[in-house]
């Protein structure tokens, strides 16, 4: 639900993106085509792993925040994903 309200969120603001989710075993195949991963804030724990799995492709990644997460805010998110490809 989170995903369907991030990509409406992106044509909204008339940004070009493609938000998906994606099983942190299937992550592997992803890497070289994903811009930001964010993951959610249940599983904060794998956080280190994944950061260490995409440091090669130069993927920040984060734990989504738990307030725009359980609120299933998709443009708080999105909002996160922009700046953390920014930063």
């Amino acid at each position: 639900m989170l995903v369907k309200k991030m990509n409406q969120a992106a044509q909204e603001k008339n940004i070009d993106a493609q938000v998906d989710a994606t099983a942190e075993a299937g992550l592997n195949n992803e890497l070289e085509s994903t811009d930001v991963i964010l993951i959610g804030p249940q599983v904060r724990y794998l956080e280190k792993k994944i950061g260490e799995k995409a440091a090669p492709y130069n993927v920040p990644v984060a734990v989504i925040d738990s307030i725009a997460y359980g609120m299933m805010d998709g443009m708080k998110v999105l909002e996160q994903a922009i700046a953390l490809q920014k930063s």
